[in-house]
């Protein structure tokens, strides 16, 4: 078996999630990268996209889950992506997920907060 790699990187959208109220309410800023393992090899010698993961479908679910909800967690964002890629993408082996949030109110300067989590089909 060989394995591919296939990249969504830096999806970008504006959602309401975050510890405060006030995070919740005004809303922000947040990216996501998605990383795909999954063994390609028919699909590239034959062309076909049947046997590949679909990152179009890919980028839906991201832009479902982030935008249609409201959590505190960065952490539960990742987490549901992640698993929901798995379930519905057949051809995915393993999926790793980076949720950023930009500009978290840190007290400080902080370009972005980050978490990752990464799953593996059994």
């Amino acid at each position: 078996m060989s394995i591919g790699i296939i990249r969504l990187n830096n999806a970008v959208f504006n959602a309401h999630h975050g510890v405060t109220v006030e995070e919740r309410r005004t809303g922000g800023r947040f990216e996501v990268d998605v990383a795909m393992e999954v063994d390609f090899k028919e699909a590239a010698e034959g062309d076909d996209v049947t046997k590949t993961a679909d990152y179009e479908k890919t980028y839906g679910v991201v832009r479902d889950i982030v935008t249609g909800n409201t959590f505190c967690l960065i952490e539960r964002l990742a987490y549901l992506i992640a698993h929901r890629i798995l379930q519905e993408e057949a051809q995915v082996l393993s999926v790793e997920v980076t949720m950023r949030k930009v500009h978290p109110p840190v007290g400080g300067p902080c370009d972005s907060a980050e978490a990752a989590y990464k799953v593996v089909r059994t």
